[in-house]
């Protein structure tokens, strides 16, 4: 039997999209080159091939590229940032956004 050993990556906070997990822990040069090895299919996602780029990535899930195999871990001083939260956000952000004073404005031109 083989043991596939797992280097484990302590995350602040989760969700955390899967491309920043390659970028940050250095096994791709780029995020852009994250994206590109993501949408070919090069990236394994909790041992089957994931080809979103943003995907959420939560404590526990397992990340292999190339010969990088990564299992993320939560760290005790993490922020959990759930849907609801996010949404609560966007919507008081849209909110804010639509109290703004509509702007007045005046002809200086001639009148011909």
């Amino acid at each position: 039997m083989v043991t596939i050993k797992f280097r484990e990556v302590e995350i602040s906070k989760e969700p955390i999209e899967l491309y920043k997990v390659l970028k940050f822990e250095n096994v791709v040069a780029s995020g852009g080159e994250a994206k590109v090895a993501i949408t070919s299919g090069l990236v394994l996602v909790n041992g089957k091939s994931e080809t979103q780029k943003r995907k959420k990535m939560v404590s526990g899930d397992t990340i292999e590229f190339g010969k990088d195999k990564i299992v993320l871990k939560l760290s005790s001083a993490a922020t959990i940032v759930t849907e609801q939260q996010i949404n609560k956000t966007k919507f008081a952000a849209k909110k804010a956004s639509t109290k703004r004073k509509p702007i007045s404005v005046s002809s200086t031109g001639r009148n011909k």
